[in-house]
């Protein structure tokens, strides 16, 4: 059983603040999805979490089954068992996906990363890279190079369920996907719940919400966490809007 915590969490980058004071916690075999407009702090929170250099904490706490990863650097931080599935991954044409995939596994197997895949390995990569709906070419290709955006949200996602994280962030990954990408995302969000990862989802949306069930929805805006429901507050922020939103939770 994993429990991440975001303790009261302030964040400058470049000398700007952006986060006001975040707090939080999702536990394994939980999905908390996170809304707000652009510009709320939603990206931040995660890139911050995962350990990027550029995100400075200036006050608060991440912890993981209480201790503290906030002087750990990223890759220990994905030894950890923290990963992060990017809205917008960079390619890395240089690196195949399938290389990369069983780097990642030797490595947190104590294994030399360049050892060659196990069958085990080899089977569960083409069997998920079915489910998600990519090509086997796809393996042989270098990361992200020339893929679609789906292309890309399902080859995060293939990252994810092979590594099995104990906390797993997907930061919008149904953005510019059609209904079938929609559903064979939200349905592999609900497998790693199911599997007991902790996971964190942003979203502007309900469709993928109708194939994940979130135990809570989290609210941001301004950096700071506004409201926290349950998921017919997402029904809620689709019908009104966020400004009508917020107009209503600074009312009560």
């Amino acid at each position: 059983m994993s429990k991440l915590e975001i303790i009261n969490l302030e964040v400058e980058v470049d000398g700007k603040r952006i986060l006001n004071g975040v707090s939080l916690s999702v536990s394994s075999g939980e999905v908390v999805a996170i809304m707000g407009p652009n510009g709320s702090g939603k990206t931040t929170l995660f890139l911050t979490i995962a350990g990027h250099p550029r995100y400075r904490v200036v006050n608060g706490d991440i912890r993981l089954d209480g201790e503290s990863i906030i002087n750990l650097y990223p890759e220990e931080r994905v030894q950890k068992g923290i990963l992060l599935a990017l809205q917008n991954p960079t390619p890395v044409p240089e690196v195949r996906l399938s290389t990369l995939i069983v780097a990642m596994l030797n490595k947190r197997a104590g294994k030399h990363i360049t050892d060659p895949p196990t069958p085990q390995m080899l089977m569960q990569m083409n069997k998920l890279v079915t489910e998600l709906g990519l090509k086997p070419e796809h393996l042989s290709r270098g990361v992200h190079a020339g893929f679609s955006g789906g292309e890309s949200k399902r080859a995060e996602v293939l990252q994810l369920l092979m590594y099995k994280p104990r906390v797993a962030m997907l930061d919008e990954p149904d953005s510019g996907l059609d209904v079938d990408g929609i559903a064979v995302i939200g349905r592999a969000i609900a497998q790693m719940a199911q599997e007991g990862s902790a996971v964190l989802v942003t979203t502007h949306h309900a469709e993928i919400l109708h194939y994940v069930r979130p135990s809570r929805v989290i609210v941001m805006s301004g950096g700071r966490v506004v409201y926290e429901g349950d998921e017919s507050v997402v029904k809620e922020i689709e019908s009104m809007g966020y400004e009508k939103f917020f107009e209503k939770v600074n009312a009560k």
